[in-house]
Order: C-alpha cells, then sequence, then structure tokens
C-alpha cells in the first residue's frame, strides 16, 4: 500500500489535475491512498474570506467560481460538488452580515471548505477514469486532534481510528489534507502545509510501504531555484538531512512531514506531478551519497530572522542562567533556532517574533538584552559534512573573499548541519556562491543517480 499526497499546484491546474489521476489510476494494483490540499490559491482565498468582511460577498462568489469552473475544464460533474457548494453557500451566508473577524473554530471550519471541495473533485476524477474512489473528511476518518484550532496536533488514538476507517478498499479514498476534527467533532486545521503532514499521519497509521509527495518540484533540489537556477535534485538523502532542508527554508515539505515516517521507517518520495517520469527524492533513515566532495547535499535559506543577544557578568562561572533564559522563551512560546554561547552571553535567533517582545521584557531582569532584524540563516546540509575536516574554514574563506560578513555560527550540535547567520541582503549572494564553492553545481549522471535511487 501507498499514500499518493497531491499539492495545490498538482490538483489546483488542469492539466495537472488530470495527470495526477491518471498517475493514481495507474497504480491501483498497489492499492494507493490519496491525499489532496485544496485547489492552488484557494486557502488563501478562505483566509481573506475570514480576515475582511467586506471581501466576503465577493470572496463567496469567487469560491463558487472557481470551483464549478474546474470542473467543467477537467471533465467532472459540477453534481459532484454541488453538495459541498451549498454547504459552502450557507456557511458564507451566515457570516455576511457579522462584521469581526472570522477565528478560532470557526475559521478552521471556513478553511476546510477548500480540501473538502479538492478532495470531492479528485475522486470523481479518478471515477470517471474507470478507479472507484470517494472523497473522505480526515477528521471523520478518524485524524482527532486536540482543539489548539489554526494549528492542531493529532491525538495518539488518530492511528487506531484511521486504520479502522481507511483499512477496507475499494473504494480509493482520497483524504483531505491539512484537517482533522476534535473528538467531539469540531472541524480542526494542522497549519498551513499540514496536507503534507496529514499524509504521513496516514502513511504511519496504515504501515505504508512508501509515502509519495507529488509537487512542483523534482524532488528536494540543492537549493532555491529561484536563487540558484542549476540547482538540481538530490537523488537520496536521509531523514535528519531532510528534515533539517524543511525547517530551514526548503519549501517542498513541510518541517513536520517526516516525524511520524521516521517513527515507523516508511520511506518518503518526493515527485514531480508535471514530470512524473523524473526520479526526484528518496527519504530513508540512511543517507545517500553526495556529489560534492565535502559531503554537503544542500543550502538551504532561512530570511526575516531576528537574533536576541543576552548580556550579564552574572553568568560568569553561574549554574542554573541558560535555565532561566531558556524558560522565559519557553513560557512565552518563542521557538529558538540557533544558539551560542559565550562567557557572559547567549545568543540565540527567532524566526516567529510575534511572542517576543514580552519575552524581551522578562530577560531584561537577568541581562542587557539586544535585538538585531534583518538577518538570515543559512544552512549547509550534509551527512557529516560538519565533521568534514577543512570545511568551515573553506566556506567561511569564501564568504570573507566577497565581503559577507558572518554575525553567528553554530556548528557542532548537528552531524547534518552546519549554520551561520548573515545580513538578510546578503542571504541570496551567499546561497549561490556556496552552492558553486561546494561543488554542487556539478552535473550527476543519470546512471549515479539511478544507482543512488536502488
Amino acid at each position: 500500500m501507498i499514500v499518493m499526497k497531491f499539492g495545490g499546484t498538482s490538483v489546483g491546474v488542469p492539466g495537472n489535475f488530470d495527470r495526477a489521476s491518471r498517475l493514481v489510476a495507474a497504480r491501483t494494483a498497489l492499492d494507493p491512498v490519496v491525499v489532496v490540499s485544496a485547489l492552488a490559491g484557494v486557502t488563501n482565498l478562505l483566509a481573506d474570506f475570514c480576515r475582511d468582511a467586506r471581501a466576503r460577498p465577493e470572496v463567496a462568489g469567487r469560491m463558487i467560481e472557481r470551483h464549478e469552473s474546474f470542473a467543467i475544464e477537467t471533465a467532472v460533474p459540477v453534481a459532484a460538488i454541488r453538495a459541498l457548494l451549498d454547504a459552502w453557500v450557507a456557511e458564507a451566508g451566515a457570516w455576511a452580515d457579522r462584521p469581526e473577524p472570522i477565528t478560532g473554530a470557526d475559521r478552521d471550519r471556513v478553511l476546510s471548505f477548500g480540501e473538502r471541495l479538492s478532495a470531492a473533485l479528485f475522486a470523481a476524477g479518478l471515477t470517471a477514469l474507470g478507479a472507484e474512489a470517494r472523497a473522505v473528511h480526515a477528521g471523520e476518518a478518524g485524524l482527532v486532534t486536540d482543539d489548539r484550532f489554526g494549528a492542531a496536533h493529532p491525538l495518539p488514538e488518530s492511528f487506531a481510528r484511521v486504520k479502522d476507517s481507511l483499512l477496507r478498499r475499494p473504494p480509493i479514498p482520497v483524504v483531505t489534507g491539512f484537517i482533522g476534527a476534535t473528538l467531539d467533532g469540531r472541524v480542526t486545521t494542522l497549519g498551513r502545509g499540514g496536507s503534507d503532514y496529514s499524509a504521513a499521519l496516514i502513511g504511519a497509521a496504515l504501515e505504508a510501504e512508501e509515502i509519495q509527495i507529488w509537487t512542483d518540484t523534482s524532488g528536494l533540489l540543492s537549493a532555491d531555484p529561484r536563487l540558484v537556477p542549476e540547482a538540481r535534485a538530490v537523488p537520496a538523502l536521509s531523514f535528519a538531512e531532510a528534515s533539517e532542508l524543511a525547517y530551514f527554508g526548503a519549501h517542498v515539505l513541510h518541517p513536520k512531514t517526516l516525524l511520524p515516517a521516521m517513527e515507523r521507517d516508511i520511506p518518503v518520495r518526493v515527485l514531480n506531478t508535471a514530470r512524473p517520469d523524473d526520479p526526484g527524492s528518496l527519504i530513508t533513515p540512511v543517507s545517500g551519497p553526495s556529489d560534492s566532495p565535502w559531503h554537503v547535499k544542500s543550502i538551504a535559506c532561512k530570511k526575516r530572522i531576528t537574533a536576541v543577544t543576552i548580556v550579564s557578568t552574572r553568568m560568569l562561572l553561574a549554574h542554573g542562567f541558560l535555565a532561566r533564559v531558556f524558560e522565559v522563551f519557553g513560557r512565552h512560546h518563542v521557538v529558538v533556532d540557533l544558539v551560542t554561547t559565550s562567557e557572559v552571553s547567549i545568543s540565540v535567533t527567532v524566526d516567529d517574533t510575534s511572542r517576543l517582545e514580552a519575552a524581551i521584557a522578562e530577560l531584561e531582569g537577568i541581562g542587557r538584552v539586544e535585538v538585531r532584524e534583518g538577518l538570515a540563516v543559512v544552512a549547509v546540509v550534509g551527512e557529516g559534512a560538519p565533521q568534514k575536516i577543512g570545511l568551515a574554514g573553506h566556506l567561511f574563506t569564501l564568504l570573507g573573499g566577497v565581503g559577507i560578513a558572518v554575525e553567528m555560527i553554530s556548528q557542532g550540535a548537528s552531524r547534518v548541519n552546519l549554520s551561520f547567520v548573515v545580513r538578510d541582503e546578503d542571504a541570496d549572494r551567499a546561497v549561490r556562491l556556496l552552492h558553486r564553492g561546494l561543488g554542487l553545481d556539478v552535473e550527476v549522471s543519470v546512471e549515479k543517480a539511478s544507482r543512488a535511487m536502488r
């Protein structure tokens, strides 16, 4: 059994929708379970509906027009989504005269319409090809979560419930990504990009042979192709390498996607819907070979980072100082990325600064606090790369040669990632320079790529 997840561009463009449907229909012997995102752009449209009361009549109409016209373009009977469109009309009408933003459980219920409509369209498309299929609401299929609306976490009992619900096939289940339900039946969402996570949870519950993420790139790449046009797919990665890339800016996978697969040792394959013959990237517990002499697989970058430094002479030879600092961050739910320390200071980087101000107010009682904005984290990822003798000296020589200042370095805590901080305006140049300077521009032979995928 395999799980095949298709993203918004895979199901939201008529040509890709047809291709994705045929990919599934051709794999019925592999007993597929399908997970789909909303059509491309629809979740943003629904978020606008929740945020801006004045735009609601227009957005409500655009939702209906988008899905009806898409059904016609893909030769799917509009009747297949009529009941859901009627439910959407009722939902939108209930908010027509209410001026307040839509939040919490109500917002999650509104956002769920994107995936629900997409699943109904895709199931109808499969049925038209002769592959019996049915649309399945993930929450109703057993994906139960807590009630942290907007960022819900699955409950442990989800695995058994999903297995009981989806184990009986055919028809092929086409499951909504991104959404679940509380134990009392209220719709929840897993956060943006959560459809990948849904696919991994379902794959783990069903003990799938493989989880396939079908997207608009041919795997995890050696760099962001918008920055490095010559970036290429990495044929084979370990879970640790792929997790680091997802966390530090590679947008192909949601950062949480790999956790359920890692726990069950289920391979994850990233493939391109528009180019299904490309080998893509295979992610397994063991790292594949690297073409870089430095053992580097990819360069990732996360921009708009803030660095916070706490300086205090009381830190010198004092126990408990770090615990006090991180207790403050933890209590205010501030997620820390990188950490460096000296005898009298500690520096951390923060991605989400929405709760940082309150944390800083407390930290000022511990020591002097310095905040620097407009920074970026660049991550050099590859199993064993940080331990490669000379790597750090080589890359910092490359950066220094073009005048890029390094603000902060994190090395030694991970066997797969050497990270450093530069100014935001230098980040793109740093990624391009290191991609070339670390040997990632070298073409991979088809034979070598094929061998790595076996």
